[in-house]
């Protein structure tokens, strides 16, 4: 585990657009890219495709992939798009099937978005299994421009044979010039011990040496974006979209600790568990969020830290730090495994987020660097095998329960390593290992297909 770490806070945590980061926010910033791309190259299309393949095509209508494609194309960003305006674009575009190119126009229909059946790429040695290709047409069906690209997870997108433009140019430069040598959870420890300092503190230094942007001001933006998140989710109420019937809880599991009808030592967790239902709510209905590392695991993170930070009264640099901390387990994991449901199961996202909040706590709570790391593997290590198979493709079902259980394995995780010495037989990034091996060889049906687990337990005959 040698690689260097390139993945950078404000990466890791981007704003966007529910109900999912690899199949919602990665796909559009892909088709923004490759608009970009033609727009650079002068190209003006007659008309545009995009062929939705693997997971993509299979869970892709559940997560609204279609309209994030539509949306890169016409140039949107997933953190500045209008999200009313986003879950309307289908019809629009059906309505009035021209988009702005330059200072043309392309034909652009929501059909021109083809969910591809495995049949239609069966033959072709998928790269990642969010993959979609986007073709630029002439008048006369001529293609103009192709790229393929890859959502490999958290709204990450690499084209084929590249590597993310979010990653530093010369990271390996860079990360020297920081003067902090890191490339695994022993060697990120180690650096703390020597500095005298925590994980947090540490990462945040690396983050300024390394990144030319202002971490503390992209930091305060995406703690705002959480707490606005939860705030939204306490206060809606009514029936999640996309057929399940799924009632928003989170206002009544919060009512509900306000009057004092939970028992006094579960309330911290208990009202943790109801900001985790608020942020997941409202990814499943298409409101913006904050990857954490994933949309779709976007609850965890935001609701351990925020629940903490307001009976604790946490400031400002304690936050960041918290964050940094949450954020490099996150990269840790992004590097060396995955945090894509469709390339590792839920393992990766959940498992991911559970990590990385267990991680913060500890910290927040007087862990050392070593107990930090044990509370992050044994919040990944009792995730392990977790599979990936939401009901119908939308991102609810088992998705919001499972992130209300993630806060509660934190917590427990965070406490089991601070009442410890820190000593444990497996070590974080032995678990990491054995993650990415367990993901690639569970079974596909268990790796947001739709074909698995509990995606299918509501047709199966009763025992």
């Amino acid at each position: 585990m040698s690689a260097p770490i390139t993945t950078r806070l404000l990466d890791l945590y981007r704003i966007g657009p529910g109900p999912s980061s690899s199949h919602t926010v990665g796909p559009m910033r892909a088709a923004r890219a490759f608009r970009e791309a033609a727009l650079a190259q002068g190209i003006v299309p007659a008309r545009l495709r995009v062929d939705l393949m693997g997971s993509l095509s299979a869970t892709g209508r559940g997560h609204g992939t279609d309209r994030a494609v539509l949306a890169g194309l016409l140039g949107w960003r997933p953190d500045t798009c209008d999200v009313d305006a986003l879950l309307a674009l289908p019809d629009t575009l059906r309505e009035q099937p021209s988009i702005e190119w330059g200072a043309q126009s392309a034909t652009l229909h929501p059909d021109d978005v083809r969910f591809l059946p495995y049949s239609a790429y069966r033959h072709e040695d998928l790269e990642h299994p969010n993959t979609l290709r986007c073709t630029a047409f002439d008048t006369d069906g001529g293609v103009l421009l192709e790229q393929t690209w890859c959502s490999t997870g958290g709204g990450f997108v690499e084209e084929a044979g590249a590597s993310d433009g979010a990653s530093l140019a010369d990271p390996l430069g860079a990360i020297d010039a920081s003067g902090v040598h890191f490339h695994d959870c022993e060697s990120l420890v180690a650096a703390a011990d020597q500095a005298n300092t925590s994980i947090g503190a540490l990462v945040l230094a690396h983050e300024r040496a390394v990144d030319k942007r202002d971490v503390r001001d992209g930091l305060d933006r995406i703690w705002d974006a959480m707490q606005a998140c939860i705030r939204r989710g306490l206060e809606q109420h009514g029936t999640l979209p996309g057929g399940l019937g799924l009632r928003r809880r989170a206002g009544e599991l919060n009512a509900r600790i306000e009057a004092g009808d939970v028992e006094a030592g579960y309330a911290h967790i208990a009202r943790a568990q109801a900001y985790a239902f608020a942020v997941n709510e409202e990814n499943a209905a298409g409101g913006r969020v904050v990857t954490a590392p994933t949309n779709g695991a976007a609850g965890i993170v935001p609701a351990v830290l925020t629940e903490v930070a307001e009976r604790l009264a946490l400031d400002r640099d304690q936050v960041h730090r918290a964050l940094a901390t949450a954020g490099v387990i996150g990269a840790l994991i992004k590097t060396h495994a995955s945090l894509s449901g469709a390339e590792v199961g839920c393992q990766g996202e959940v498992g991911s987020a559970t990590a990385m909040a267990a991680a913060a706590l500890c910290e927040i709570l007087g862990g050392t660097p070593a107990k930090v790391e044990y509370a992050a593997e044994i919040a990944m290590e009792h995730n392990l095998g977790l599979t990936c198979d939401p009901l119908k493709g939308l991102v609810q079902a088992p998705c919001i329960e499972r992130n209300a259980m993630g806060v509660a394995k934190a917590w427990s995780a965070a406490q089991l390593a601070l009442h410890s010495d820190g000593m444990h037989l497996v070590s974080f990034d032995r678990v990491i290992q054995v993650m990415k091996r367990t993901g690639n060889d569970m079974r596909r049906e268990y790796k947001e297909t739709g074909e698995g687990g509990l995606a299918v337990a509501v047709n199966l005959p009763e025992c």
